[in-house]
């Protein structure tokens, strides 16, 4: 069996990547360029190195000792930095070399749960639990903790029972995997109120800004004018980043950018300039309703809220620290301006709260200083934390973001009225699923009229990792009845259920089953009728086009269109069953929503959804090996053909790539029009069909 060899120096290359992207003094962050562009590409060259360096690991030896390697570079670099995706896809690397080693699975299930796509993690921590369920105190906890996060409640709340049991059973255990038990009763809380908001959907479509405003980073915290036709964010984008050296993470700095809305389109989205942001952290808070005071925050003094003001000439002024009483030695993390510019509404961990961050307000005196500082009181504030507020233009409805409250994990969004005649706030009223999940949900505006908001989220359809999205608030009518029938009978939703079943043993499937409409994304309301089965409620009197999305762990996933006619009023029981594919070698499944511009290989907004379930099916497989296979019709020549189907299988590879998945596990491929599955002779039930993109599993 081979050694690695010189493990030395991997560690040197190592400890160079960790300081330089941990090195925080003046010297480092004003580097010259030629240093600054070696910081530019990190991450290039860290997996480079890895590259390599795995390469000798896994030179003849045998697994178990390949996956204790992986598992020692993986501790190098968490010993030193905070960069938890690169860290988490070395364990998933030592996972998927020996599934049985639990270390590797713990932390591969653990990085998950810090980073993205944390209900993948519950397969990993079940490997642990089945292999040594003493493996940890907190294993039953970690296996909730990741279900809930997939919305999977019901089994959330079974494991977190066990842990609880766990706990009863040694109520003297001090070590620090123990978890306190009224955490766990929260989050069992968190999903009863989460099957309360799966099963009654509001009626919300919310989509994704773009690419004009969304990279391949994280974009959070849009903040708008009244007029609807300026926007401005943070991100984390690497393009016209002010420093090109990323930060403890091993992502770029914060920067805040702007877009300008034009005939209706958002523009591509600019960094606002070097007078509000800095080679530091810079992100926005808020905006006035006339668009000329942006509020930002100063990692300073504990976290400080600044403001700048627009000049005559459209340009920025300087930043400035909030006059008054609002800035403290605590952390001031956000504030929301009323439309007349005399109250604000802000966040701050200052002493004398309820707990945690709490919402307060202030109001302006005759001179520009923020005084009247007060508590919003217990009716918004817990002894969670409560942040992000924002200001409806009617001056009386708050929202803002709570841990507390009737949630279903993390912040949710929330919303309260202020009583003008007693001073009193209402009840805050969750904003419900689809917009809140049991992550982070915070950071929502509304705009003047009331319909829309937009926000930022980790969706299905995203780009990057947080994207922006706009959200139509007007939720549809519940019933309609359309003018066709000549009854005065009420109309009866119509009950759709979906079964999904093994292609192969025809035994039920345990998968995520969702119905939203294909157009607006609105979801349809669901329970669940046992394992496999899902009953929808369809509510609409039009007919309309809806996507059925199913997956499960080990399988292709399946994204079909389903036009089903509308609701009347007699009482109607429809369903399909669906067949699932395991993923193995030699299947081939055939990307039905990938689209591309006439004549082009830009992938559009709409693809984004099925290649985030590629992308998802990768990790949850990471023995396998895809080939992305690109078609065309038979229109234009052999040649232009062969050469625009392999840009386009170039297209969606590259794109899997920049989600993270390596790319040695993907071979693109173009076949021109020289394997069509219909006839050319029609365009929609032919040439249609023959344009597309397929998926075949070369290896696993």
């Amino acid at each position: 069996m081979m050694k690695l060899p010189n493990f030395q120096l991997f560690r040197v290359v190592a400890n160079r990547w960790n300081f330089t992207i941990l090195a925080t003094d003046n010297t480092h962050r004003n580097a010259p360029p030629k240093l600054t562009s070696f910081m530019y590409s990190i991450r290039r060259i860290l997996s480079f190195f890895t590259v390599i360096v795995l390469s000798y690991v896994t030179f003849g030896q045998d697994k178990k000792q390949q996956a204790l390697d992986y598992i020692k570079i993986a501790e190098e670099m968490a010993a030193g930095s905070m960069a938890y995706t690169d860290i988490r896809d070395v364990y998933i690397q030592a996972a998927s070399i020996d599934p049985n080693n639990v270390k590797a699975n713990f932390w591969a299930g653990y990085y998950h749960i810090q980073t993205t796509q944390k209900d993948i993690a519950a397969a990993y921590f079940q490997r642990v639990f089945e292999i040594d369920p003493n493996y940890r105190f907190d294993i039953e906890f970690w296996i909730g903790n990741s279900y809930q996060y997939g919305l999977q409640f019901d089994k959330a709340i079974d494991y977190y029972r066990r842990y609880i049991d766990r706990y009863n059973k040694r109520p003297n255990y001090l070590g620090q995997d123990r978890i306190d038990i009224a955490v766990v009763e929260r989050l069992i809380t968190e999903c009863e109120n989460g099957k309360e908001f799966l099963r009654n959907p509001k009626g919300y479509s919310i989509v994704s800004l773009g690419a004009e405003i969304n990279s391949e980073w994280d974009d959070y915290a849009p903040v708008l004018n009244e007029n609807e036709d300026e926007l401005i964010f943070t991100t984390r984008r690497r393009e016209g980043n002010l420093n090109q050296n990323v930060f403890e993470d091993n992502k770029p700095w914060e920067d805040i950018f702007i877009s300008k809305k034009v005939n209706g389109k958002w523009q591509p989205a600019q960094n606002i300039g070097t007078k509000i942001n800095t080679i530091y952290h810079d992100s926005n808070l808020a905006l006035s309703a006339d668009g000329n005071t942006l509020f930002i925050h100063k990692d300073e003094n504990g976290g400080d809220i600044y403001f700048v003001k627009r000049k005559p000439d459209g340009s920025w002024g300087d930043p400035q620290p909030l006059p008054g009483m609002v800035n403290s030695s605590y952390a001031e993390k956000s504030i929301s301006i009323s439309r007349d510019e005399k109250t604000i509404y802000f966040s701050s961990e200052r002493p004398g709260g309820l707990g945690g961050l709490d919402i307060y307000s202030a109001t302006v005196n005759s001179v520009g200083q923020w005084i009247n500082v007060n508590n919003l009181g217990p009716t918004i504030n817990t002894p969670l934390d409560e942040d992000g507020p924002f200001i409806d233009y009617d001056g009386k409805t708050l929202y803002f973001s709570s841990k507390g409250h009737k949630g279903m994990g993390n912040y949710d969004i929330f919303k309260s009225v202020l009583e003008e005649t007693t001073g009193e706030w209402s009840q805050p009223e969750n904003l419900g699923y689809p917009i809140n999940t049991p992550d982070n949900d915070i950071y929502f505006v509304s705009t003047k009229d009331g319909k829309r908001g937009y926000y930022s989220s980790i969706r299905e359809d995203a780009i990057g990792y947080d994207d922006i999205y706009m959200i139509t608030l007007v939720e549809q009518p519940v019933t309609q009845r359309p003018p066709v029938i000549p009854s005065d009978k009420p109309i009866q939703p119509i009950l759709y259920t979906v079964t999904v079943v093994d292609a192969v043993t025809r035994e039920p499937v345990d998968a995520r089953i969702q119905m939203q409409g294909a157009t607006d994304n609105i979801l349809l309301p669901a329970n669940q009728r046992g394992i496999g089965v899902m009953e929808f409620t369809i509510r609409s009197s039009e007919a309309k086009e809806y996507r059925l999305a199913v997956n499960s762990e080990g399988y292709m996933f399946i994204n079909q269109n389903i036009r089903i006619e509308g609701a009347t009023d007699q009482t109607k029981t429809l369903g399909r069953t669906v067949e699932l594919r395991r993923a193995q070698s030699g299947m081939v499944a055939i990307l039905r929503n990938i689209y591309f511009d006439f004549n082009k290989a830009t992938l559009k907004q709409e693809s984004l959804t099925e290649l985030n379930k590629v992308e998802r099916m990768m990790r949850e497989n990471p023995n396998i090996q895809v080939e992305i296979g690109g078609h065309t019709d038979f229109i234009g020549t052999d040649a232009y053909n062969m050469t625009l189907s392999q840009r386009r299988a170039e297209a969606v590879k590259d794109y899997l790539v920049k989600k993270g998945i390596d790319p040695r596990r993907i071979m693109a491929k173009g076949y021109g029009k020289t394997r069509p599955i219909a006839s050319n002779d029609d365009e929609e039930e032919g040439r249609e069909l023959n344009r597309r993109v397929e998926f075949r599993i070369i290896s696993n």
